[in-house]
């Protein structure tokens, strides 16, 4: 969970465990987990944690490992275990953290300033949990769209409903009159049909994706609306994810009556497909549906490298100096740079970076400095320099044997591999390499991204 893009869930959400402040722990330790936390705080530095974590009889350390491998429901069985504890036991320990109010100096301050930020006019916020959920509020509830980019459309992250994240991204942005370029509500015939699928009012979906940042808790708001199969969630979200793809699949009509012309037409929906992507990158013939286009267009407008929408460029690619692994770092730093890393490890946080980096010279500071500064390939191989020319063709060639043939060189590494391939494929037993991997990874994460269920 990327923290830094929304706040964990609220610390009187008890929707795991009947145990408040559990799922905003879940949360955290996510963002802990994935080095995206941002400005919040887990375990043994965040009081609220050490609290819980007294509670369910666990430590930051033991918790965050089981996040890792855990879904909510399996935690809260788990926590419940681990706890020992009895309903009342419960309810009293939710009770006092519901009502508990700021008891020294440094909490009373934050909770006069934060309504005087952001909510001057209310008189009833007056505990621990409200002064900390209007904190969370009011640093998410605004999204500036002029600036970024909304949320990929295929991202199924609120209700399993792809292209719903994206719309509540841009009922933030109209909300504080920082919409931009793009279309919400009625305006987007995409959003139209969602939250017809939905049976959600335009301003009601408008309302309660500014006041629920929290994608969980905005999926647990339109849960109380809408009575949807998860089968339902999978059929519409495969057919709009496929928009604009030949041929149209007979499930369209049902799902999405809104892309056929008068006469039942669908080629119009081709043509403008077509005509779109001609116009802002003829060279991208990927590019088969409105989803892989907003994507594009996304990308394309706001200057980003969007790890999170498209892997990096292959290892093997050696079309920057020759070198293998380089044009990939390029893509990972200038993604880091732009807050668009998403899964990957950039820098010295990547065996790979740090062999190309080591090879040519450089230290991370320097390349990101780098990559900053020159917003093209070219530039970057004329900044490298001597770095890379003085590297002979036989050097280069050793280089790129040694770092794409490389596999595992002892027992631990053998099994961190063997059990990363069974969780992508298990059925990819000649995969020996590191770079295999890679490549696995890159296709296998991006097609589940994509397949729309």
């Amino acid at each position: 969970m990327d923290l830094t893009r929304q706040p964990p869930r609220r610390p009187s959400n008890a929707q795991v465990a009947g145990i408040v402040g559990l799922a905003r722990m879940i949360d955290k330790a996510r963002g802990h987990n994935a080095e995206t936390i941002g400005e919040f705080k887990y375990g043994d530095d965040s009081g609220l944690d050490v609290e819980v974590l007294e509670f369910i009889n666990m430590d930051a350390a033991e918790f965050a490992e089981a996040v890792a491998e855990l879904d909510d429901e399996v935690l809260g069985v788990m926590a419940l275990e681990r706890a020992q504890k009895g309903q009342s036991e419960i309810d009293a320990f939710n009770k006092e953290h519901l009502t508990r109010e700021p008891q020294d100096e440094l909490h009373e301050r934050l909770l006069v300033e934060r309504i005087a930020k952001y909510a001057p006019d209310r008189t009833d916020i007056k505990t621990v949990f409200a002064s900390i959920e209007l904190d969370d509020w009011g640093a998410f509830r605004d999204l500036d769209l002029t600036s970024q980019p909304p949320r990929s459309p295929y991202l199924r992250s609120v209700f399993g409903v792809a292209g719903t994240a994206r719309m509540a991204d841009k009922a933030r942005a109209v909300t504080c009159g920082k919409l931009g370029e793009y279309r919400f509500g009625a305006d987007s015939s995409q959003d139209a049909a969602i939250l017809e699928f939905l049976g959600i009012a335009e301003d009601a979906f408008r309302q309660a994706a500014y006041e629920n940042p929290n994608d969980d808790e905005l999926t647990e708001w339109i849960a109380e609306c809408c009575e949807k199969s998860a089968a339902d969630k999978s059929a519409f979200s495969v057919c709009r994810a496929n928009v604009g793809r030949h041929p149209a699949h007979p499930l369209y009509h049902s799902y999405h009556p809104d892309i056929f012309d008068a006469s039942g037409n669908y080629d119009q929906m081709r043509e403008r497909l077509a005509s779109r992507r001609a116009e802002i990158a003829p060279e991208r013939t990927d590019v088969q549906s409105f989803f892989d286009l907003q994507d594009l267009d996304d990308e394309l407008s706001f200057g980003l490298t969007d790890l999170r929408r498209h892997p990096p460029r292959s290892p093997f690619d050696l079309s920057v100096g020759g070198l293998a692994c380089l044009a990939r770092m390029i893509d990972k730093f200038r993604a880091a740079h732009g807050n668009c890393l998403g899964d990957y490890w950039c820098g010295e946080d990547s065996g790979f970076d740090r062999a190309v980096l080591d090879f040519l010279g450089i230290d991370q500071e320097a390349f990101a400095e780098a990559i900053a500064a020159n917003s093209t390939d070219a530039a970057l191989v004329a900044w490298l320099g001597e770095r890379l020319s003085n590297k002979s063709e036989e050097d280069k060639a050793q280089f790129n044997q040694r770092l794409l043939t490389a596999g595992p060189r002892n027992d631990r590494q053998q099994d961190f591999l063997f059990n990363a391939v069974s969780r992508l494929d298990a059925s990819r037993t000649d995969i020996e390499s590191f770079v295999a991997l890679v490549l696995l990874d890159d296709k296998v994460s991006f097609a589940r991204l994509k397949a729309g269920v």
